[in-house]
């Protein structure tokens, strides 16, 4: 008798672990969100997206300003100039964004490359950036924009930052100074592979 009574507290103590320790694990994790590693992407998402307006951006030079149609459907690889002047990682950062697109494959006419200038510079300075590079927009942004990305960087904007924009204009992930464009190319594909839009 007193052994299927110790069976039965048992079976109580079993079913009430059962019941209570994925509810613990759970809140566990709530707390401590840093312990689950279910990142599936490489960039840092901005939440809440940053939407843009087209009026918010113009044409640096006669060839972008021709070609500003080509934004809107288009998911847009955004390299930044924070400043006057476009050191050796802001360099890197366009050659790695042209390579990047090659790599697209049959998803490149999906995508468009642009510079986003932050302040202004002299033609003939900028274009020697960017010589021979045929197929890059070059941007101004205007005030609300340049706001809205300091707000994503708190204040700082490094140059070879890379944002990535959707085809609505929405700015929705950022990726750091030095990226790797293979990285990118994942988070690109994925997201391409999902939309419905551009």
């Amino acid at each position: 008798m007193q052994n299927q009574k110790n069976k039965n507290h048992i079976l109580i103590l079993v079913i009430f672990g059962m019941s209570i320790i994925p509810f613990l694990i759970a809140w566990g994790l709530k707390e401590n969100p840093q312990l689950v590693n279910g990142r599936t992407n490489n960039g840092q998402l901005i939440t809440p997206p940053l939407t843009t307006e087209r009026k918010d951006l113009s044409g640096f030079d006669p060839f972008s300003t021709d070609n500003m149609s080509e934004l809107p459907g288009h998911w847009l690889l955004v390299n930044i100039i924070p400043t006057g002047e476009c050191n050796e990682t802001c360099l890197e950062a366009m050659h790695k964004t042209k390579q990047l697109r090659l790599m697209l494959n049959k998803e490149l006419t999906r995508t468009r490359r642009i510079v986003l200038l932050l302040k202004d510079v002299a033609p003939e300075t900028a274009g020697k950036w960017w010589a021979g590079d045929d197929t890059l927009l070059r941007v101004k942004a205007n005030d609300a924009v340049i706001k809205k990305i300091a707000e994503i960087r708190q204040g700082d904007i490094p140059d070879g930052m890379l944002l990535l924009m959707d085809p609505l204009g929405n700015l929705m992930m950022q990726y750091e100074p030095g990226f790797d464009p293979y990285s990118v190319k994942s988070d690109l594909m994925h997201l391409l592979r999902i939309s419905q839009i551009g």
